[in-house]
């Protein structure tokens, strides 16, 4: 981590990869993961792996149909989620309008 003075410190700026993560804190976050599965909830909570802790989310899961080749979407609700950061793949942040 890069040393900065606290008179430097800015709650807004962006010199390291995971501050864009501290600035979407209370922020609604869409979360792309392994296995063909995304997250979109409130996040609560981060650390240096990616783990994360996010409420109020849906999740979409996107599972191959054999028999008809088709692409099946499954969504699921929670209301608490704890996601391991080994199968985080993208945080986007919230669109700013």
């Amino acid at each position: 981590m890069a040393d900065v003075g606290a008179d430097q410190l800015d709650d807004t700026i962006v010199s390291e990869p995971l501050d864009l993560v501290r600035l979407s804190l209370n922020e609604r976050v869409f979360v792309k993961l392994k296995g063909d599965r995304e997250i979109r909830g409130r996040l609560h909570a981060y650390d240096s792996h990616c783990n994360l802790v996010l409420s109020d989310v849906e999740e979409t899961v996107y599972v191959m149909d054999d028999e008809d080749e088709d692409l099946k979407t499954i969504k699921k609700q929670s209301e608490m989620l704890f996601v391991r950061g080994d199968a985080v793949v993208l945080i986007s942040p919230p669109l700013q309008s």
